[in-house]
């Protein structure tokens, strides 16, 4: 059976059309989920978007966090059940909905950031990253203005440990993100953040690379090694 992984599609989002190619790409099939409906329609797994969600008043995802589409989506993910990955703007979401540890803040530069940019993968041990290989660069797209990756030492320092930190910009941060920080998981390997775009390096034609492809085969990877996974989603 086809996975069935939805995309959630917020005020504001800019790349949720970009993100249901790339599933598409990888061969599941995108769901376009609404962010004012508390229904997850049965879907193998999520991903949060890129863009602006309710223009990012108060705080970059603060609003997001709220919708009713979240109800189910963070009680499954903090389970383990459902595989979610949130870029850039998504990324923003789940550290405010505390699914994943830390914030992202404004640039250190304070400009806008876009650009095709190295990443090196650190973790395969994920839903989102096991077609991998550990230290793997690769080049995919970043584009934000709040990207710089923020936390506390001693949660830095436990990301490093339980190695959850599943992606560093090669070379020096290009937003100042602390220890070179670009993604992170959960404890699980279900919930990844990433800001830099994956679904803009799915096609030789419109990116720098086809790098970030495997974003999306390794979830299917997973989906078929883990199949009591998505009965476990309502």
């Amino acid at each position: 059976m086809t996975a069935r992984v939805g995309v959630v599609t917020f005020p504001g989002s800019l790349d949720d059309r970009d993100a249901e190619r790339a599933v598409r790409l990888a061969g599941a099939r995108p769901v376009s989920l609404w962010h004012d409906e508390p229904d997850l329609r049965g879907v193998d797994a999520v991903v949060l978007p890129g863009g602006f969600s309710y223009g990012d008043y108060l705080r970059c995802g603060a609003i997001a966090r709220f919708a009713p589409v979240m109800n189910e989506l963070v009680p499954a993910a903090r389970s383990g059940a459902l595989p979610v990955l949130g870029i850039c703007n998504g990324f923003q979401v789940l550290c405010e909905s505390h699914l994943l540890p830390g914030a992202l803040t404004r640039n250190s530069s304070l400009r806008f950031i876009n650009r095709a940019q190295p990443v090196r993968i650190e973790s395969t041990a994920t839903a989102w990253t096991n077609r991998y290989t550990a230290g793997e660069e690769i080049r995919i797209v970043l584009k934000s203005g709040e990207g710089n990756f923020v936390a506390d030492d001693a949660t830095l320092d436990e990301l490093e440990r339980s190695g959850r930190v599943v992606a560093r910009y090669a070379g020096d941060a290009p937003n100042g993100a602390r220890r070179g920080i670009a993604g992170v998981s959960n404890e699980h390997g279900n919930v990844v953040g990433l800001m830099p775009h994956p679904e803009h390096a799915v096609e030789e034609l419109t990116g720098p690379s086809t790098d970030g492809l495997d974003f999306f085969t390794s979830l299917l990877a997973h989906l078929e090694s883990s199949p009591a996974a998505p009965a476990a989603i309502g």
